[in-house]
């Protein structure tokens, strides 16, 4: 497995391993209709694409295959976080976070922090992020329970 920087040509295949993941893995966690709000078939190409190049967006790859995605934006946000429905607990993630947590610091970034949804909230709490609060978010007219969660960073690089 490899990590890289996202490329536009990159967007195909993660709108379609966005959507696989949730309707594989977050299906376990929020109801049908959740879902079909959450990953919906009407996705917009451009708004991903606008998404992932204005952040730090990573890809993890296998055999040409990208398995994981996720992006940080300047302020310490992680955005998105998704990884193949059929390349769970695999560390895949944990590469992925990895590379984000390098990145924030050589950026000067002293906190990370996300909306994490119920299915993901396990994994950063293993990453040691802590929940800030839960809270509800209404998209696409379904509410959504989710958890705000951050993690300080300890601003050494080391060489």
């Amino acid at each position: 497995m490899k990590l890289r920087s996202y490329q536009i040509e990159d967007t195909p295949e993660i709108i379609n391993l966005f959507n696989d993941t949730i309707h594989n893995i977050n299906v376990r966690d929020y109801n049908k209709k959740q879902i079909e709000a959450w990953a919906s078939a009407k996705l917009d190409i451009e708004m991903w694409i606008n998404r992932l190049s204005n952040s730090f967006t990573y890809v993890a790859e296998e055999n040409n295959q990208i398995i994981g995605f996720s992006n940080l934006e300047k302020n310490g946000h992680i955005d998105c976080f998704y990884c193949h429905h059929a390349f769970q607990r695999q560390g895949v993630g944990t590469k992925i976070l990895d590379g984000i947590e390098l990145q924030a610091k050589f950026l000067g970034i002293t906190k990370l922090f996300t909306e994490a949804s119920i299915t993901a909230k396990p994994f950063f709490i293993s990453k040691n992020f802590i929940v800030v609060k839960e809270q509800e978010v209404e998209y696409r007219g379904q509410l959504f329970i989710n958890f705000v969660m951050e993690k300080i960073l300890n601003n050494s690089i080391e060489k």
